[in-house]
């Protein structure tokens, strides 16, 4: 984590097309904001409006069009593949609604996984050991993914995703798979981990109840924020930009 950067996020005008028909089709249209350390932001909108186009930049996996956007200060906007790779393993943990864990692997394999490039095998087992404790697994190391329940997978992918130690965990409607009670479980495994590792948190979510667990919400409609804390936001950034 850098802890000089004044943000967790810092997204300047960033724009998304995508082509159809040889036209371009506009996915985000010059959005704005920025996420302070530490905190716990909600992207919500309907369905085609843009927040998951969002969330897969904010966590490395796609790339604007046009616009920047600096992770924990660091610019991220022209990275080429194996660098930004290497910037996903060091500052961006990911958690899917549908857990994408290995089946092969126990749960502790599927956590050691992402630190097989940059830690020996006994430091990524003690690793993964502690981060799997910390989301209340310790006695559920050995257990492969179809032996555990959808909320205790959800809680090995967490873990996965902590366990580089990352400035920032995106994580794209990780109750959706999820009961009620359950996912109100793992919501309060996030407030948890964000209040010990001081780890900033993005989730898109439909779900009101998630979204109501955020500091702030962030709402697109067709590719672009909405209400007056958005336009006071994009005009702080652009004030940056120039």
């Amino acid at each position: 984590m850098n802890v000089h950067a004044p943000h967790a996020i810092e997204a300047i005008g960033l724009t998304r097309s995508l082509p159809l028909g040889g036209e371009p089709v506009p996915i985000l249209n010059g959005i704005s904001f920025t996420v302070a350390r530490g905190e716990w932001v909600a992207l919500t909108g309907p369905s085609g409006s843009g927040k998951s186009t969002l969330l897969g930049i904010l966590a490395g996996l796609d790339s604007p069009s046009a616009g920047r956007i600096l992770i924990d200060g660091e610019d991220v906007t022209s990275l080429g593949e194996r660098r930004m790779a290497r910037l996903r393993n060091r500052k961006i943990g990911v958690v899917f609604q549908s857990f994408n864990l290995i089946g092969s692997l126990t749960a502790q394999e599927n956590v050691e996984a992402p630190l097989y490039v940059t830690a020996s095998r006994g430091a990524a087992q003690k690793a993964a050991r502690e981060m799997l404790a910390l989301v209340g697994l310790s006695d559920r190391l050995r257990h492969r993914p179809h032996q555990l329940s959808g909320g205790q997978q959800q809680r090995v992918a967490i873990a996965r995703a902590l366990v580089t130690r990352p400035a920032l965990l995106v994580a794209d409607e990780p109750t959706g798979n999820l009961d009620t009670a359950t996912g109100a479980q793992v919501l309060d495994l996030l407030a948890r981990v964000r209040r010990e590792l001081g780890v900033t948190i993005v989730v898109a979510t439909h779900d009101a109840a998630v979204a109501g667990r955020a500091d702030r919400i962030l709402h697109i409609v067709d590719g672009r924020l909405t209400g007056p804390a958005a336009r006071v936001e994009a005009a702080d950034a652009v004030g940056r930009a120039v």
